[in-house]
């Protein structure tokens, strides 16, 4: 890999950054958390807008982001799991929040790494941990996994048109030998994906893996339900997702007060959610942003105020 080019790269490019500032309310004195770190841009655009005694703490499991941190006092660098904000800001002395901002999307830094697998442009090992203490990767998830487990991730997680198609050719594959490279897997699969739509259904087959190999579905469900206990009433969440399974949480979460969309009322037939809506419909990127930043294009901005 050239490193000096690697060096480069943006670490992250945030998508509808003003838009996200501007829902999160800030209060100059609020304190706030930045529930996904990455490259350090939303952090940054929050603490332009705090005060001497405004606080916030921004978490990120990977600790190559730690590279990121903010030389500010008022700025607290997490290295943990968004799902553990309970306990993190019990362990910081902080009772409620002002407003969380969280991205769930991947940073650039991600794919434009090759060695941490997590894109089927180069032939790297099949790791895809964002947390690279954790003890599995892809690699030991596909060696694993049975036919079931495989064929409920490509549905619950990407948009294939013949999961089932996908799953038979990784088992086929791995009969003959592990799947333990980007390339392997890649070529694993290729035969039975269209090839008018090769690289994006390539990408969905990634995507898929990475959201089981590092529990996301689980993490994003345990974090929307933390956050009624972390904010004050009257704080905003705002989310920024990137996958329709993602929004569907959110939207789902934000309307009944649980991801599955359950719709629960009360006594007087009111649904059982404690959110007001600031966005009724998630603000997508303009043709302007997404010409600068192409990955912003699946961008679903949402923003809801605890009651």
């Amino acid at each position: 890999m050239d490193t000096t080019a690697s060096q480069s790269l943006p670490y992250h490019i945030p998508a509808l950054l003003p838009e996200a500032i501007n829902l999160l309310d800030i209060q100059p004195e609020g304190t706030y958390i930045d529930a996904t770190f990455g490259g350090g841009g939303h952090s940054r655009a929050i603490l332009e807008k705090l005060n001497e005694k405004g606080r916030l703490f921004s978490f990120d499991r990977d600790m190559d982001s730690y590279q990121n941190r903010i030389p500010d006092p008022r700025f607290t660098f997490v290295h943990g799991n968004f799902r553990h904000i309970i306990n993190f800001m019990r362990y910081y002395g902080v009772e409620k929040v002002d407003g969380i901002l969280a991205d769930f999307g991947v940073s650039f830094h991600h794919f434009d790494t090759p060695e941490r697998g997590f894109s089927f442009r180069s032939d790297s090992p099949l790791d895809m941990r964002m947390n690279q203490a954790a003890s599995k990767t892809a690699a030991d998830y596909l060696s694993e996994a049975d036919e079931k487990s495989l064929l409920s991730i490509f549905k619950a997680y990407a948009d294939l048109k013949k999961p089932a198609l996908v799953v038979k050719a990784i088992l086929n594959s791995r009969n003959q030998t592990p799947i333990i490279s980007t390339l392997q897997l890649a070529q694993a699969v290729r035969p039975v994906l269209d090839p008018r739509q090769e690289k994006k259904e390539l990408a969905q087959v990634f995507q898929a893996l990475r959201i089981a190999v590092n529990h996301e579905a689980d993490d994003l469900q345990i974090f929307l339900t933390s956050t009624l206990q972390v904010l004050k009433p009257g704080g905003r969440l705002v989310t920024l997702t990137y996958h329709s399974m993602e929004d569907r949480m959110v939207k789902n979460f934000f309307k009944t007060g649980n991801v599955e969309g359950r719709e629960e009322k009360d006594f007087f037939g009111n649904l059982n959610s404690k959110w007001k809506l600031i966005t009724r419909k998630p603000i997508e990127a303009t043709e302007e942003e997404v010409e600068r930043n192409p990955r912003a294009r699946s961008a679903r901005l949402r923003a809801a105020q605890l009651l």
